[in-house]
C-alpha cells in the first residue's frame, strides 16, 4: 500500500512537469522502478502516454489553479445536483470558465506555447466536460481533449427534467438551448479574448520592429556620411600622392640630365 501510494505520487509529479520534460521524467522513473524490483511499477509508468498540449495546460490548471479549478467543479456539481436556479448555475460556471481561460492563455505562453483561438476552444471544451461528468477522467493526469457529454446526457443531468408535474420535455428543451447559448457565448469570449491578446502583442511587436529598423536606418545614415568623408579625404590624398609622383619623377629626371653633363664635361688628358 505505500508503494502505492507513492507511485501516485511519483506519477502525479510526471504531469506537473513541462511538457518537453514528460518522457524524459517517465523513462527515468520507470527505470529506478525496475531496478528497486517493482518491475510491475515500472511497465504500468512505461505506458503513460504524453499530453497533448491542450490536455497539459488543462493539467497545469488543476495543479497550479486548484481554487479557480475547484470553482469550475463546484459548478459542474451543482447543475447536477437539486437545484432550481438554473441560469443562476450556469452563469457561474460561464465566470469560472472564463476565469480558467484566461489562466490558460497566461500558461501558454509562459510556457512558450502559442495559445491559439483553436488552442483555446479545446482546453475550455475540455474543462466543460470535466464539470458536466460526475465519472470522468481523472483532473491533473488528462492525456487527451475530453469531449463534452452530448444534449441529451446534459439534459439528464441538469435538475427538473421528469421532476416538475410531468413536464420532462419543455424543461429539456430549455436546458439544451441554454447549454448551446452557453457554448457559444463561451466560444465567443475565448475567442475575442484570444484576438484582442494576439492584436496587442502584434501591435507590441510592430512598434519594436519599427523602432529598431528606425535606429538601424539612423545609424546606416551616420556611417554612409562618414564613409562619404573618408571617400572624399581619400580622393584629396589620392590626387596629392599623384601630384608628388609627378614632382618627384621630374626631380629625378633634373637629377640624371645634371649627371649626365657633368660626365659629359670631364677634361681630356
Amino acid at each position: 500500500m505505500k508503494n502505492s501510494g507513492k507511485l501516485n505520487d511519483e506519477v502525479d509529479e510526471l504531469f506537473k512537469l513541462p511538457l518537453t520534460e514528460f518522457i524524459g521524467a517517465r523513462n527515468a522513473l520507470a527505470t529506478r522502478l525496475k531496478q528497486s524490483g517493482r518491475a510491475n511499477d515500472a511497465s504500468l509508468v512505461k505506458t503513460l502516454v504524453k499530453p497533448s498540449v491542450s490536455a497539459w495546460t488543462v493539467n497545469q490548471l488543476y495543479w497550479n489553479h486548484r481554487e479557480a479549478f475547484d470553482r469550475l467543479l463546484a459548478a459542474g456539481q451543482r447543475l447536477r445536483g437539486k437545484v432550481t436556479d438554473v441560469r443562476g448555475a450556469l452563469e457561474a460556471r460561464s465566470k469560472a470558465l472564463s476565469h480558467l481561460s484566461d489562466l490558460a492563455t497566461s500558461l501558454l505562453r509562459d510556457a512558450g506555447h502559442n495559445p491559439t483561438q483553436d488552442m483555446i476552444r479545446r482546453v475550455t471544451t475540455t474543462l466543460e466536460a470535466i464539470s458536466a461528468l460526475s465519472d470522468g477522467p481523472t483532473p491533473g493526469r488528462l492525456t487527451q481533449d475530453v469531449d463534452p457529454p452530448g444534449f441529451e446526457s446534459l439534459a439528464s443531468i441538469i435538475p427538473g427534467a421528469g421532476m416538475m408535474k410531468r413536464s420532462p420535455e419543455p424543461v429539456r428543451v430549455t436546458a439544451r438551448e441554454a447549454r448551446k447559448v452557453e457554448e457559444t457565448r463561451q466560444a465567443k469570449i475565448a475567442a475575442a479574448k484570444v484576438s484582442v491578446q494576439a492584436a496587442k502583442k502584434s501591435l507590441a511587436d510592430a512598434r519594436a520592429t519599427a523602432h529598431s529598423l528606425e535606429a538601424e536606418a539612423k545609424q546606416a545614415e551616420k556611417q554612409l556620411r562618414e564613409a562619404e568623408e573618408r571617400f572624399k579625404n581619400a580622393r584629396a590624398e589620392a590626387v596629392e600622392a599623384a601630384r608628388a609622383v609627378e614632382d618627384a619623377k621630374r626631380a629625378v629626371e633634373k637629377a640624371s640630365k645634371e649627371l649626365e653633363s657633368l660626365f659629359s664635361e670631364r677634361p681630356s688628358k
